[in-house]
């Protein structure tokens, strides 16, 4: 299994753009070093004290979802961080709770507008979960301007006259799309990983 850092891929997410400019979201949303693999560079916003509750992990946690629960918090953190406030529509099979696919959708309101995070946790049968966000963000510019000044070095492959998807090959888990849709430009951040397990979870017991 290919192992990622959660950390690179975070930074990746949570990149975005602010009217006065581009900038790089970085919050300080998973203190420690040691944490792997995960989402390290799409998901994080501006730079705030203090995060708001988590919607997402706490409505994880209530309705008893333990399987993908870590993987959902890792993600979830970094969606949220530096928002004023969000809140999340949640969605799994109550038949088979821990057994279930869980899918999310995280609404963010920040200081100069919103964003929302769609997240997907399937669980595995050897204990691990497959995983996939995605960060959506309007920013005030054209597509073209976004990409000169947030991924320069990426490889661009143009799927529609209006939609092209940006790829880095250090990073292949992620990919950025931009489409135009004037006067701005609609921002997709996906993170994707197969089998990712928690690095600091105890063998699987059922």
């Amino acid at each position: 299994m290919t192992v990622f850092s959660m950390n690179s891929s975070m930074k990746f997410l949570m990149k975005s753009c602010v009217p006065s400019g581009c900038r790089v979201l970085l919050a300080g949303m998973l203190a420690a070093a040691a944490v792997s693999a995960m989402a390290q560079g799409v998901l994080v916003p501006p730079r705030q004290a203090a995060a708001p509750v988590n919607s997402l992990a706490t409505a994880a946690a209530n309705v008893g979802l333990k399987r993908c629960l870590p993987a959902l918090q890792r993600l979830s953190s970094a969606a949220v961080q530096g928002a004023k406030a969000n809140d999340v529509l949640l969605d799994w099979d109550r038949k088979r709770t821990n057994d279930s696919a869980t899918f999310a959708m995280i609404g963010m309101e920040y200081a100069n507008g919103g964003a929302a995070m769609s997240i997907t946790a399937i669980p595995e049968a050897d204990g691990a979960c497959s995983v996939q966000a995605e960060r959506i963000s309007v920013a005030p510019f054209t597509c073209q301007s976004v990409a000169q000044q947030e991924l320069v070095g990426y490889r661009q492959t143009q799927l529609l006259p209006n939609f092209a998807v940006y790829t880095d090959g250090k990073d292949p888990t992620s990919s950025v799309s931009l489409i135009d849709s004037p006067p701005g430009c609609l921002v997709i951040r996906r993170y994707v990983e197969f089998n990712w397990k928690d690095p600091s979870a105890a063998p699987l017991r059922r």
